[in-house]
């Protein structure tokens, strides 16, 4: 059953770059539980959407608000920044992040890239952190490599050991930016496999992917972004199956070529 309020709401959000106006005005709700996939061709504004929620890029307009509590701005002389910082910390602490080219520490282990940020930023237990990392690590199919640095691991390793550190933080929201696109296909089906799983367990996840398989596969909503705006939106039946516009007729019919 779903809630009544959104964990997330994005109600007209605008970013632009100079004089380029990368999202015009998009609005999202996204319910606890929900798998919502963003879809869209290379520079209609879908990981910049991604990067807006979690405040990696500042937004122009608009609001972002997290379990009922908005963001809270502050303009300056070219446009805004967040007024709280502290609400900054709170809001990405819940909203964990895993990026297309993994951001791995490269000069610490990855149990000890797992447990820096629960541990230096939420004030977790050391010895109890090691113990959950190694379940982590588990779970994502690669405890044997707890002591590894990144460069000894492959990248569809190092990305499930990625999804374990955004795991740690035991975040109400994850948020994937093209987590498969850097890997080749063989090791990239290591990634949806672990992806799959986290869908399974009625995680709220907001997934920027260029796989339509993965896509069909864990979405309970689709979005099709075009030219910074949603030209499309509804289920997986909806969007694949009786898509409306020519444009994402357009778009399905390119990607089902690859």
């Amino acid at each position: 059953m779903r809630q009544a309020d959104p964990v997330i709401q994005i109600r007209n959000l605008h970013k632009k770059y100079g004089d380029l106006e990368v999202l015009k005005g998009v609005d999202l709700d996204a319910y606890q539980g929900e798998v919502i996939s963003i879809i869209g061709s290379s520079g209609s504004g879908k990981s910049t959407l991604l990067r807006s929620i979690n405040l990696l890029e500042l937004s122009h307009a608009g609001d972002i608000i997290f379990n009922g509590d908005a963001v809270r701005w502050k303009d300056t002389k070219t446009s805004r920044e967040p007024a709280d910082q502290h609400q900054v910390m709170m809001l990405r602490t819940h909203l964990s992040m895993v990026f297309q080219q993994f951001n791995l520490w490269s000069h610490m282990s990855i149990i000890q890239n797992i447990i820096e940020a629960p541990v230096t930023v939420l004030g977790h237990d050391r010895q109890v952190m090691m113990k959950k990392a190694q379940e982590l690590l588990e779970k994502v199919g690669i405890a044997d490599r707890a002591d590894f640095y990144p460069a000894q691991l492959s990248g569809g390793q190092q990305q499930r050991a990625a999804i374990a550190r955004a795991l740690a933080m035991e975040p109400q929201v994850l948020l994937f930016d093209e987590p498969t696109s850097a890997l080749d296909p063989e090791l990239e089906q290591e990634v949806v496999k672990v992806i799959k799983t986290l869908a399974e367990e009625n995680r709220t996840m907001l997934l920027v992917t260029h796989d339509m398989a993965l896509v069909q596969d864990v979405s309970s909503k689709v979005i099709f972004l075009h030219e910074g705006r949603i030209e499309e939106e509804g289920s997986c039946k909806d969007i694949f199956g009786s898509p409306k516009s020519d444009r994402l007729k357009q778009f399905l019919s390119a990607s089902s070529k690859f």
